[in-house]
Order: C-alpha cells, then structure tokens, then sequence
C-alpha cells in the first residue's frame, strides 16, 4: 500500500517561488511518487483528499500553516530536503537585516523608513484584502497572485487610479522597478527603452531581445493579463504609460499583451505624445487606427526590431539561415509525420506561436484557443496542438514548468513516441525564479525523441541573457547537443516548427521585419 504523509509547519508562510522550490525537491526524490508544498487553505485541502490524502489527517491545518504532503516511501526524507532548501534560503536575508523580524504589513510601514512598493504573493483568496491594505498604506502594489476575481481587481486599479497608486497584476509575473528583477525577470542592461507588460513571459522575451540588440530598458511594469480587457478597461496600462511619457530617463515606449479588446487598445493608443510608442499586440482580433508615433506589431520580435528603429538604431535581424536547418530536418524525418506539438511554460510564448502557426493557414488546437471551436477536445489525431503547461490544469499541486521541468520532461517523451508527431517545439525561460539549469534536465529526454531514426524534431528556443544565472549559451549549448533545433526568437521557433512540419523550409524565414 502506498504511503501518504503529512508534515505541517504552524504559522508559517513562504512565498509561491519557495513554496514551488520546496515541491521540486519532493518531487525529485528518489522513492516519491508525488508531492507538494502548499498553503492550508480550503481550496488546497480539497486538492490534497482528491489526491488521496485522509481528510483526518488535515483537520486541524488552517489557513496559516505551511503544509508539505507526498507519497511514496521516501517522503519523511524528501519532507526533510524540502524544509533544508525552503528555510536555508532565509536564513543569509535573516541575519543580513538588522532590527527585529516583522510579520504583518502594519509593522513594516510601522518603521522609520516604509517602504513604497508591496510584492504579494499569497493564495488568492486573501490577495485582494493585502492589496487594500498596502494602497491605504500608500504603497504601489505588485500583486503576484493569481485566482483573484475580476471584479476585485476593477474595484483595486479603480481605486490605485484614483490615488495615482500602481495596482500590477493581478497574476503580474514579472517586474523590474529600478533595476531590480521582481517575480521572473531577467538580467539585462539599463537603457532608454520603457516596457508596459500585461504578459509575463512577453515581457521576458521583450526585455532579452532588447538586451540581446545591445539596447536595455529603464523599468519594466507587468499590468496584469486582463488590464486590457473591456471588463478592467486599461487604468494601469495607461498610467504606465503617462508615467514613462514623464520619465526623462524614457526615450522610448513598448506596450505587450496577448489580445487586447479593440476598443480599449484603441482609446488608450490615441493620445498625444512626443515619445515613439510601439505596441506588440499579440492576436489582435481586428484592426485599429493609432496615430502616427505609434507603431503597431504582430509579434513580440518585431515590436523590439520597431523600438530599435525608433531609436534610430539597426533592427537586429534573427531568423537568417533557418530555411537550410528546416531543409536538413525534413529529410530526416518520416513522410507520414505532421503534426506540431507546442508544450510551452510560457503562455504568452504559446499563444504567439499558435497565431503564428494559424497565420499559415493550419487550425492548432490548445488548452487556451485562439478560437473557440479549436479546443483539445475537437484535436483530431494528427491535428497541430500547443499546451500552455502554466495553466491551472497543469500546475495544481505540483510547480510551474518553469521551475520544475518535469511535468513538460513526461509529455515530450509521450509525443516523441506518437506516430503522428513530426515536431516538438518548447521553450525554455531562463532568469532569476526559473529552474536553474533547465537544458540539463530536458537534454534526456529531447535527446531520445530527436536520435529517433525518422522520428520527430525537437525544436527550442531559450529566453533569456548571457547575464542569467544559468548562462543562455551553455543551456543553448546543451539541447543543440543532444539534437535540438535551437531558434533565436520565439516567433522564428514557431515558424521553423511550421516549415519543418508542412515540408516548406522556406516559410521559416517569412517573419521578417520591415520598416
């Protein structure tokens, strides 16, 4: 009988990055079948009794308890892994800071220097109250968090509105406020170039082609996902704006997000200014006037190859040689083999390679569609499909993709050994928050499906800086190795996927930019 165990932490909170480290470390210990780390509330108890775990054993956690369950006959010791790599990270910030430990918000702004900036990482549920405490605080919020209602986060940027206090997220995955990474963020350079973001990892990949351009960015603001809907109207995409507009140190404006409402995008694009503003809007449903300082574009690369041209600077160009790499992996690969399979951590990343793969006349079906109608369920067989494995369907009680490569290690393995799979295309998130060396633990398995004779081709691309931590060329280093085909941009991952899989090399080097 397989054993199921409980260890409780009293009055304890980590955040969800820590909380994700503490679940990894379960996970890869050897005699686990499954674990987690997570907070007592009545929404993760209910996950724990689905996974099997004896609702007796849980009746006394609360809400402010740390809960680590597992299964299988190594969990006491994988409890013990956990607990060393969750608390031993606290302990150098502990002894750095002088003063005493504080616990509540009112004890923080209690001291003689508050701070002005509040990052809240907690469950959903509470996320909303700590954000209202942090305005009356007179704080700027990054709200982390996600699982947060619409209607609370209309009430919050209503309210950051009107007291010209930032409200960033809800679900705000990356930010960087004076050179400081906050969430997932990258290292790159200062520069003139300012970045509005209601997508996380877009905004990763804006702020690494930036870099990679020679250029860098004075402060990125990551808006939330659905700022721009017609529910929430915009109010922190455009006071991001209006603040970049007043920043001397911004020569340059770039706006980011996965399909705005039209209307929305068009009322806060028409105003007057005398900074260029380029707006990458992925998926954008129809067409839209903007004035003349603003410039509109398709993908997240050539809204960086704009902002360059902007400044008066030569667009680096990406995608030269991929028809000769899409040319050799089609001879290698079985005839019967066509169909694409996108397991992404990034989800901006998959829904631009989805519209891009669309762009070419296929239907690719996901678990978030860029049309109703192409839902997993209507996926024929050897129909092209991108998962967004960041998804709540994927991450609920195990960690991010981005952190914990194994869920994506499971399912390139499995489509590697499908008949029909003729390319496996990924990405790989480097930065501070992410895994930290992804390209190692992937190589395995991208190696067995690419060494195939006649098998399907891996194709990767890696987001990220030479500054990252986990270096981007030795994790581009690593996949090529092992046979992966490595892209230098996401929108040229997608379209080398789709030339590969159709038999049409020349299709990955139709996404160029042009002035």
């Amino acid at each position: 009988m397989t054993h199921h165990a409980v260890r409780m932490h009293r009055n304890t909170y980590l955040d969800s990055v820590k909380q994700m480290a503490g679940s990894r470390a379960i996970l890869e210990t050897e005699g686990v079948d499954w674990g987690t780390v997570v907070i007592g509330t009545e929404a993760n108890l209910a996950l724990l009794e689905q996974e099997g775990f004896d609702p007796r054993s849980l009746e006394d956690v609360t809400a402010n308890d740390l809960v680590l369950a597992g299964r299988g006959s190594a969990v006491e010791d994988a409890f013990d892994h956990a607990d060393s790599i969750m608390f031993s990270s606290q302990a150098p910030s502990t002894e750095a800071v002088a003063g005493p430990s504080v616990r509540t918000l009112s004890e923080v702004t209690a001291g003689p220097d508050p701070p002005n900036l509040a990052v809240i990482s907690v469950a959903g549920d509470y996320a909303t109250l700590e954000a209202h405490k942090a305005l009356s605080a007179g704080m700027d919020v990054m709200l982390f968090s996600d699982h947060v209602s619409i209607e609370d986060e209309i009430e919050l940027k209503q309210r950051g509105e009107r007291e010209s206090r930032f409200v960033m997220g809800p679900g705000a995955g990356t930010v960087m406020i004076g050179g400081l990474g906050l969430g997932f963020a990258n290292e790159v350079k200062d520069g003139p170039i300012g970045v509005v973001a209601a997508a996380g990892t877009g905004a990763q990949e804006v702020m690494t082609l930036i870099d990679r351009a020679g250029l860098g960015v004075t402060q990125v603001i990551g808006v939330g996902g659905r700022d721009l809907s017609d529910a929430v109207d915009g109010p922190m995409t455009s006071m991001a704006i209006r603040s970049f507009e007043d920043d001397p140190n911004t020569e340059a404006i770039l706006l980011v997000s996965k399909p705005p409402s039209p209307r929305v995008a068009s009322r806060i694009l028409d105003r007057p200014s005398a900074k260029p503003l380029i707006a990458a809007l992925i998926g954008l449903s129809e067409p839209i006037t903007v004035p003349d300082h603003v410039t509109l574009a398709s993908t997240l690369e050539k809204g960086v190859a704009a902002v360059c041209v902007a400044l008066g600077e030569e667009p680096p160009r990406f995608g030269e040689g991929l028809t000769d790499v899409a040319a050799a992996a089609i001879h290698r690969i079985d005839p019967a083999r066509t169909a694409i399979r996108g397991l992404f951590s990034g989800g901006t990343l998959c829904y631009e390679a989805m519209t891009l793969i669309a762009a070419q006349g296929h239907k690719v079906y996901s678990n978030t569609p860029l049309r109703a109608e192409w839902t997993l369920e209507a996926a024929p067989v050897d129909g092209h499909i991108c998962l967004d494995l960041g998804e709540e369907e994927y991450t609920r009680s195990r960690p991010h993709p981005m952190l914990d490569p194994d869920a994506r290690i499971e399912l390139i393995e499995r489509e590697g050994r499908a008949a029909e799979t003729c390319v496996v295309l990924i990405d790989v998130v480097l930065g501070y928050g992410s895994h930290s060396d992804p390209a190692a633990l992937l190589a395995p398995a991208c190696s067995a499906v690419a060494s195939r004779e006649g098998g399907p081709q891996i194709v990767a691309y890696v987001v990220g800086t030479d500054a990252d931590p986990q270096d981007i060329g030795r994790q581009r280093r690593q996949l090529q190795e092992v046979g992966c085909l490595v892209a230098p941009t996401n929108s040229r991952a997608a379209m080398l996927a789709t030339a590969v899989a159709t038999r049409a090399p020349e299709v990955s080097e139709l996404h160029q930019f042009t002035r």
